[in-house]
């Protein structure tokens, strides 16, 4: 299938969406099970996203891209649900 260069970001940025809402809804699913399994956890993403900010001269500092992937502040992720 040939798809342009737009639509295969856009197709990329919609599955990327949907990772993200898929981990803000297992939060009985624990980064360190993730890392176990996968070799990455939100705390990866909200790495990747960071630095793909900042490649693009856009500030975000570590906690603005964790709560971008959490969803809220990372400290009330992790009280809320980090066991």
């Amino acid at each position: 299938m040939d798809i342009d260069e737009q639509t295969r970001i856009e197709l990329e940025a919609a599955a990327f969406q949907r990772l993200v809402e898929h981990l803000r809804e297992r939060t009985d699913v624990q980064n360190i099970a993730l890392m176990e399994l996968a070799g990455f956890c939100r705390n990866c993403l909200s790495r990747w996203y960071q630095e793909a900010a900042e490649a693009r001269g856009l500030p975000l500092d570590k906690a603005g891209a964790r709560e971008i992937i959490y969803g809220m502040p990372y400290d009330d992720w992790k009280e809320k649900f980090q066991t």
